[in-house]
C-alpha cells in the first residue's frame, strides 16, 4: 500500500546535507509548504551561491557549519545519503521522537508512479540504465533516478500515476526507508564495500535487504543465484524471488541455455531473449547485468522482443569500462565507476591482459588482497595515486607483483602509462577506491582521466 504524508505544509523539517539529494529535497519541501530548515557542515562561503539565494528567498533557516540547538523542535529529518544516521545529533533527534528518513523515502511518500529499485555492490548503474532504456522502448513514462545522479524527489513530484521510476538505490539510501515499496526490486551481488560506514558485512547486507523489506508476495525481487552471500538474503524476502544465473540452468528465472539468454516463468513457459554473444557490453559481469535487467523487465510486464532489441543495442554507460580513446594502438579505458576492489577486478577480467592499471583513491577500509591477486598474467604495470596508494602497493607486493609506482596525480599517471605502453596494451583507470580524497565524485575523476588522455594527442 502506498503511504502519503498528510499536512506536509505544517511539518517542521530539517534537511541534513546539501548535496544533490539534499538540494532537491529542500526545493520539494518548500514547494509543498513545509517549514524547512537545512543543515550542512560546510560554512556559508563554501555553499553554492545560487542555492543560498534560493534558501534565503524562501525563508529557509540555514545551519551551516553548525547544528540546531534544539533538535527536538523538528517533526522530521531528511538525511542525504552521505550522512550517517549514527551521528550524535541525529541519534539525539531519534531519541526525542523526530522521524528520521531519507530523500528516497520522502519521494515515495509525496510523489506518484511505480518503482523499480535496483541495488547491489556493483553493476547498479549499468543495470539501472539498461532497465530504463527497456522501459522507454516499451513506451512507458520512464524516469531513471536515484544513486545514478538524479534525485528521486526531483522527478517523483512531476511523475504521473502510470509513470515508472527506475531507481538505483545505494545501501546509504536504503538505511533510511520506512514505507518505500517497489513493484520490482533487484539485488545484483554482495561483496565488501563501505565498511567505513557499515562496519560488518551483516550490517551491509541488512541495509541492502531494505530494497525488498516492504514488498508483498504479489511483487518480485530479482536476485543473483550465483552469488551465495547475496542469495542468502532471499530467506528474508516476502516477494516472489526470481533468481538469475550466468552459470546454471534454473527451474525458474533468468539464465543462459546453449548461449541464449532465456527466462522461465512460474508456469514453466520459456521466453528466449537474445544470444549472450550479441551483447555489446564486455565481460561476464555485464552478462549478469543483462540477465538481471531482462528479468526485471520481463516480470515488470515488458514483452521479450522489446527486451531483446534493447539488449542488442545497449553500448554501456559513461565511466564504466568506457573505451574513451585509442592512440598509437594503445586503448584507454575509463572505469572510474570501479569504486571498490570487486568492481575493479571485474574490469581487469573484462580487459583480459596487457593492462597498465591506474588505481588508488579514498580509503573505505577495503582489503586489496583479492584485487592484487587478479593482476596475475593480466596487469603489466600498476600506477598508483591517492590515499590508498601505499596500501595497494603493499597488497600487490604480498601477492608477488612488484612492477608498481606511486605518482602524484592523474596527469602523471596517464603520462607515465603512455610512456611505457606498447601497441596492443590497454591503459585502464579502475581505481578500486572512491574518489573523495582528490575529486568530488567518480564522474569528475573519469572526466579528468579523459581530458588527460586527450591532452596526449596535442
Amino acid at each position: 500500500m502506498k503511504h502519503s504524508i498528510e499536512n506536509i505544509a505544517d511539518k517542521k523539517i530539517l534537511i541534513v546535507g546539501m548535496g544533490n539529494s539534499g538540494k532537491a529535497a529542500a526545493q520539494a519541501m518548500v514547494k509543498l509548504g513545509a517549514q524547512v530548515s537545512v543543515q550542512d557542515n560546510k560554512k556559508e562561503e563554501d555553499i553554492d551561491p545560487q542555492l543560498l539565494t534560493f534558501l534565503k528567498d524562501k525563508s529557509v533557516t540555514c545551519y551551516l557549519g553548525c547544528q540546531p540547538k534544539d533538535i527536538s523542535a523538528f517533526d522530521m529529518m531528511i538525511l542525504s545519503p552521505g550522512v550517517s544516521p549514527e551521528l550524535e545529533f541525529i541519534k539525539e533527534a531519534r531519541a526525542a521522537g523526530v522521524e528520521i528518513i531519507g530523500e528516497l523515502e520522502i519521494a515515495y511518500r509525496v510523489g506518484h508512479g511505480h518503482y523499480v529499485a535496483i541495488t547491489g555492490t556493483n553493476g547498479k548503474t549499468t543495470t539501472t540504465t539498461l532497465v530504463g532504456e527497456i522501459y522507454k522502448a516499451a513506451e512507458k513514462k520512464t524516469y531513471v533516478v536515484g544513486n545514478i545522479g538524479v534525485a528521486v524527489i526531483s522527478k517523483a513530484l512531476t511523475a504521473e500515476e502510470d509513470s515508472w521510476l527506475i531507481t538505483e538505490t545505494s545501501s546509504f539510501q536504503l538505511e533510511t526507508i520506512k514505507y518505500f515499496q517497489p513493484e520490482v526490486s533487484a539485488v545484483l551481488n554482495l561483496t565488501p564495500d563501505h565498511m567505513d560506514r557499515h562496519k560488518t558485512m551483516a550490517n551491509y547486507g541488512e541495509a541492502k535487504a531494505g530494497v525488498f523489506r516492504n514488498q508483498t508476495e504479489n511483487q518480485y525481487c530479482i536476485m543473483n543465484y550465483d552469488d551465495k552471500e547475496c542469495y542468502k538474503l532471499a530467506e528474508k524476502c516476502t516477494a516472489k524471488v526470481v533468481p538469475f544465473s550466468r552459470l546454471e540452468e534454473l527451474n525458474f528465472g533468468a539464465y543462459v541455455k546453449d548461449g541464449v539468454i532465456v527466462i522461465k516463468d512460474e508456469t514453466g513457459k520459456i521466453a528466449e531473449i537474445c544470444r549472450a554473444d550479441e551483447l555489446k557490453i564486455p565481460g561476464s559481469h555485464n552478462l549478469e547485468n543483462a540477465l538481471a535487467a531482462a528479468a526485471i523487465a520481463y516480470f515488470g510486464g515488458i514483452e521479450p522482443e522489446v527486451i531483446a532489441k534493447v539488449l542488442r543495442e545497449f553500448a554501456g554507460v559513461e565511466h564504466r569500462i568506457e573505451l574513451c580513446n585509442e592512440i598509437d594502438g594503445i586503448r584507454f579505458v575509463n572505469d572510474s565507476k570501479g569504486t571498490n576492489p570487486d568492481a575493479a577486478i571485474k574490469a581487469i577480467e573484462a580487459m583480459k591482459e596487457n593492462i597498465i592499471l591506474i588505481a588508488g583513491g579514498y580509503d573505505k577500509n577495503s582489503s586489496f588482497d583479492e584485487f592484487a591477486k587478479a593482476f596475475d598474467g593480466r596487469v603489466k604495470a600498476l600506477l598508483l595515486m591517492g590515499k590508498t596508494a601505499t596500501k595497494i602497493k603493499e597488497a600487490a607486493e604480498k601477492a608477488g607483483f612488484t612492477n608498481s609506482i606511486i605518482l602524484k596525480d592523474m596527469e602523471a599517471c596517464v603520462r607515465e602509462a603512455y610512456r611505457i605502453a606498447e601497441p596492443g596494451d590497454v591503459v585502464l583507470l579502475s581505481p578500486a577506491c572512491a574518489s573523495w580524497d582528490m575529486y568530488t565524485s567518480f564522474e569528475q575523476r573519469g572526466r579528468h582521466f579523459k581530458s588527460c588522455v586527450q591532452a596526449l594527442e596535442r
